[in-house]
């Protein structure tokens, strides 16, 4: 079961993150506008190409970098695949499907783009938060929580 619910999660969380940044990236053209404001200065739009990891860490023009992180995406969804194939729990289907398809949808921007798209910039309380994340980023990051959360149940699967 937790495959199969993987598999659905990570389906749809590829097609929301695809069709975001299809919307933004290329329908509002914000890789030339660069910046729209929707409820400054909370919540805007803006134009990210993220090169390396998280917040850029480990970015730059090297072009084999791009292919060593779309490798390490592939080799670590497919070991979660792999690792959750036989787990029964809801919770693991769900983290992992959160995880791949948000990973994947970063590795087909890496591909596109040379770069992974992002977009979405909060900020708050007179703070100004200098990076943007995307739909992608998101769903990873609440899938790895999520995987946290569930993994004490899934050991004991």
């Amino acid at each position: 079961m937790s495959l199969k619910i993987a598999a659905l999660t990570a389906l749809l969380v590829f097609a929301v993150d695809r069709m975001t940044k299809y919307l933004v990236v290329e329908w509002l053209d914000l890789a030339a506008r660069l910046r729209v404001a929707v409820w400054d200065p909370y919540f805007n739009l803006t134009m990210a190409w993220n090169e390396g990891i998280n917040f850029g860490w480990f970015g730059g023009e090297q072009e084999w970098l791009r292919y060593v992180l779309i490798a390490i995406a592939i080799i670590i969804c497919t070991v979660l695949v792999w690792w959750s194939r036989n787990k029964s729990s809801f919770g693991i289907g769900v983290s992992v499907g959160l995880i791949v398809g948000g990973a994947l949808g970063n590795v087909v921007d890496r591909f596109i783009y040379g770069a992974v798209a992002d977009f979405i910039n909060i900020s708050c309380c007179n703070i100004t938060n200098p990076f943007a994340f995307n739909v992608a980023d998101i769903a990873i990051f609440l899938g790895a929580v999520w995987l946290i959360l569930f993994a004490d149940r899934a050991a004991n699967e």
